[in-house]
């Protein structure tokens, strides 16, 4: 989000599944690393600028996805870097600095973010999934990502928010850490900066799942996918860009009103829905709570409903953006 949101480029801003990336400067040994891989690959050992500038595009396409296969246990190998000059400074530091535009925002996340993306990886030291897992391999998987990450820091998360009792496998452990860490944590972050800087701020979790009743009480399991849509990341884009009508009436609820909560940001900067009883209050503390459930509803079930923000849940967050300097994010 632009600094100031200069020439009033902005009105409001909104953001589903926000990311909270690796952000190495431009001059770090990891951004060095990639680049001189990528070189290499494009056949420029020497006179390296001047070799690239005149290599041929399809060679420069191959040499990036040898360097992106050549990474097995990083999921994004290229992306945005601290420069200076264009990007100034790291996200978690930004936003607690009121460094963004200052417009009213609408951010979130799903319950399951983390889910998928370990097993995704060809390094089995770092994929999860893997039959012989340990606690190093969720680390590995999480360095992966964020390559600054200390054994020490992890080892710290794991024995005060993130214990392996509490998953049961590591796959399930490593996905809780990954999706908050990197999505869950960060949509609080914004909306939480926002209200800090007195602007109205609107924060929802998809919860796609009504078979645990303690759902609207604590998001800290991951017990709560649906085995019809689910919550995994992007799993709520299926209400704004459907292939076909959900069966399910209590789904299609759910989406006629999370569209319509939606598009009245979009022309109001405020939330509405005349198809939902819930009136999606904005965030009133720099914890980011209180935040709407989107969530299909069923017998016993509210449904949509606001929820405070756990102290579990806002003291892992915290744990993450105190190492943001660490993490470099």
């Amino acid at each position: 989000m632009l600094w100031g949101n200069a020439g009033g480029l902005f009105r409001a801003a909104m953001g589903d599944s926000p990311s909270l990336s690796f952000l190495p400067s431009y001059n770090d040994t990891y951004t060095e690393g990639i680049f001189k891989q990528f070189a290499n690959f494009a056949g420029c050992t020497s006179d390296i600028m001047k070799c690239l500038r005149t290599a041929d595009g399809n060679k420069l396409a191959l040499a990036g996805s040898q360097t992106i296969a050549a990474r097995t246990a990083t999921l994004f190998t290229f992306a945005p870097i601290l420069d200076g000059t264009f990007l100034r400074e790291r996200p978690v530091e930004a936003f607690k600095n009121g460094h963004f535009a200052q417009v009213p925002v609408l951010f979130g996340s799903n319950t399951n973010e983390g889910a998928g993306w370990s097993a995704s990886l060809p390094d089995a030291s770092a994929n999860t999934s893997m039959p012989n897992a340990t606690e190093t391999t969720v680390y590995n998987f999480l360095k992966g990502q964020f390559a600054d990450l200390t054994r020490a820091s992890f080892d710290q998360a794991v024995t005060k928010f993130y214990p392996l009792s509490d998953y049961g496998t590591f796959s399930l452990q490593g996905q809780q850490m990954y999706g908050e860490m990197r999505y869950i944590c960060t949509a609080g972050l914004i909306t939480g900066a926002a209200f800090d800087h007195k602007l109205k701020a609107y924060q929802f979790q998809y919860v796609h799942d009504h078979s645990d009743p303690k759902w609207i009480f604590d998001l800290h399991a991951s017990s709560y996918d649906n085995p019809v849509l689910g919550s995994n990341h992007g799993a709520d884009l299926a209400a704004f860009f459907p292939t076909s009508t959900p069966s399910d009436p209590n789904v299609n609820a759910l989406f006629v009103a999370m569209r319509e909560f939606w598009t009245s940001f979009v022309a109001t900067s405020q939330p509405s829905a005349k198809d939902s009883s819930i009136s999606w209050k904005a965030v009133a503390n720099s914890n980011s709570s209180p935040r709407i459930l989107l969530h299909p509803g069923a017998t016993n079930d509210p449904g949509i409903a606001l929820e405070n923000l756990s102290s579990a849940l806002s003291a892992r967050c915290a744990f993450w953006h105190g190492i943001s300097a660490e993490l470099k994010v």
